[in-house]
């Protein structure tokens, strides 16, 4: 089975309008995920386990700050043991949030934590199957026979959820899948979603359904594909498939970067009615995350029309949900910069910015405009508005277009759909991130993030858009650091260091944040570079996969070093790292020495 095999598959009811995706209902402690209730919102304590008064104190934090289910790591037999602890802990304050502990490797792990907290997840990549890095050829013979060994070790904890009336996630991870379906389906999304479906056809085969799904991955085009391909598959499994799901960017990062990131592969499939949980994965205190989640669900909430607006016309989409590829066109010269064809993505702006930044255009750098939308020669249509489209398609030369502000009022992420499988494939699309452009220099920045992070990142992803332009955030230079940074975070432009960091947990062997901002100080000229910083090797290797390089937490105080998956410098005390990760980069050819501040 391929991705191109499921191209026929829906993964959400209309493409074209907003409808939530119909999930049954679990329970998870007293609070209900999936069915009528409404999106909730998750986070994860990074406290020791051993350390009961601390992981109480961040669990009561979370709840306080409206997190509705936390999440505790529990790496071994000792760590889960201390769960009934911290339980009884957060109890005795009074707070009644569903725990979860977060199994890797352990299964008796698993069986002592379950009888502590009120839900378990499993990551299938590393619960029960293999992950040595081996490569090797399965039979279908051996694959059946692995399938039956998993089985054996998996359903006694399933039993016992089912006994205790856990709920249980099964939530892959892109960065620990394991040998087998590795050999099997690659390192792609669909290994990721039929990874999750072996473990759910071992529950179900046991009667018991109060689980979730998750296909969490750093690199929002793997996530969004990988959530899109498993609502096909459970819609193909047949009509009782309906799970809930738990969505998430893992290792967003931090700062802006880290909440553009999470507002495209959340934003992104909520528009689209698909998710019941989400957790924003930032690599600053837990309580940080909660307001963003909230914002993203709230930003859903208010920007979306729950019908076509004009009840009558769907479009067929012009790009495979399921498999990444850039939409084709012809290429065409704007203020003279190439955009369309292969060329990079092109940054607009408006008059009104230009002008108020004509100061200091040759000191914006790598923010810089690229073209004026009113002097573009752009044509603004309708897209419901098929005869206008048409004489647009009757136009030989490729012209740039995009669509008119306040069209039927509709959601940005539908309209820009339906533009693009009316459209002539030579002509190029400009991207907008609202349709109704602010004048108000008060708005709330992080609303206006969560917007275009989610309407232009999300098209991005799905391979629509030659050029862009912000219209939600009035501040001129504000508005166009968003416009470059939603580029970078979807992997359409990369014009910065990237980095790939992980939130933390209670397995982390080093403090992420400050280590976080040490690496970014030493390599933040670094253009182009992609660097990772993982707390532990649990995901590390396969989350870093796109990265150059890898700073990763090997033992207390001592970091391993990465070039791609591999590991080539060990046990590098954790004071010399940063010098030791400079000589690596160095060592590669990809170092080049940091620009003396511009004075003014």
């Amino acid at each position: 089975m391929s991705a191109s095999n499921l191209s026929h598959l829906h993964y959400c009811q209309d493409y074209f309008a907003y409808t939530r995706r119909k999930s049954r209902e679990i329970m998870v402690g007293n609070v209900g995920v999936g069915g009528d209730n409404p999106i909730r919102v998750q986070s994860m304590i990074t406290s020791d386990t051993r350390d009961t008064e601390a992981c109480v104190k961040q669990v009561l934090d979370l709840a306080e700050a409206g997190c509705e289910i936390v999440r505790i790591t529990a790496q071994t037999k000792k760590y889960a043991a201390n769960l009934e602890h911290i339980r009884d802990g957060v109890r005795a304050a009074g707070c009644n949030v569903p725990l979860v502990a977060d199994i890797h490797f352990k299964p008796d792990a698993a069986f002592e934590a379950a009888k502590w907290v009120e839900k378990i997840r499993v990551n299938p990549g590393n619960y029960a199957d293999k992950k040595k890095f081996e490569i090797r050829e399965y039979t279908d013979e051996q694959y059946t026979d692995e399938l039956e060994r998993i089985r054996e070790d998996f359903a006694p904890l399933v039993e016992l959820c089912k006994e205790l009336g856990r709920a249980m996630r099964i939530g892959t991870n892109h960065g620990s899948l394991s040998d087998r379906i590795m050999n099997r389906y690659g390192d792609t999304p669909l290994g990721m979603v039929e990874s999750a479906l072996e473990f759910a056809r071992i529950a179900r085969d046991l009667d018991y359904h109060n689980f979730c799904f998750s296909m969490k991955a750093s690199n929002p085009k793997v996530m969004i594909e990988a959530y899109r391909l498993l609502v096909a598959r459970l819609d193909q499994e047949g009509p009782d498939w309906t799970y809930p799901i738990h969505l998430g960017v893992t290792e967003a990062g931090d700062g802006e970067d880290g909440r553009i990131k999470s507002a495209i592969g959340i934003g992104s499939l909520l528009a689209d009615g698909v998710g019941d949980t989400i957790r924003v994965s930032l690599t600053e205190d837990a309580v940080h995350e909660i307001p963003v989640a909230k914002a993203i669900i709230a930003n859903i909430e208010h920007s979306h029309l729950p019908t076509d607006p004009t009840g009558s016309q769907r479009g067929t989409l012009s790009y495979n949900p399921f498999s990444y590829e850039r939409r084709h066109t012809q290429k065409m010269v704007i203020n003279e910069h190439e955009l369309g064809a292969e060329n990079t993505i092109r940054v607009f702006t408006s008059r009104k910015k230009w002008d108020a930044l004509a100061h200091k255009i040759d000191k914006l750098g790598d923010f810089t405009p690229e073209a004026v939308i009113e002097d573009s020669d752009v044509i603004a249509v309708d897209p419901w508005d098929t005869a206008a489209v048409m004489e647009i398609n009757a136009i030989l030369e490729p012209r740039l277009v995009t669509v008119a502000d306040g069209a039927h009022d509709a959601a940005v992420i539908h309209a820009f759909r339906l533009l693009a499988s009316k459209l002539s494939a030579h002509h190029p699309i400009l991207l907008k991130d609202t349709l109704t452009p602010s004048t108000d220099q008060g708005a709330d920045f992080l609303d206006n993030l969560i917007t275009a992070a989610r309407n232009i990142g999300s098209l991005l992803c799905d391979g629509i858009g030659d050029a862009i332009i912000v219209q939600g955030e009035e501040a001129p230079g504000q508005s166009l650091r968003l416009a470059y940074n939603v580029l970078q975070a979807a992997g359409s432009r990369i014009f910065k260091t990237d980095y790939v960091a992980c939130p933390s947990c209670g397995r982390t062997l080093f403090n992420l944040q400050e280590t976080t901002q040490k690496v970014r100080a030493a390599t933040g000229h670094l253009k182009g570079v992609r660097i990772a910083i993982m707390g532990c090797i649990v995901n590390g290797p396969g989350e870093m996969a796109d990265a150059d390089f890898g700073y990763v937490g090997g033992a207390p105080g001592k970091i391993n070093l990465y070039v791609g998956k591999q590991a080539v410098k060990f046990n590098i005390p954790e004071d010399e790292a940063v010098d030791r990760l400079i000589d690596l980069i160095t060592e590669h050819g990809k170092w080049i020495d940091a620009p003396e501040p511009v004075s003014n």
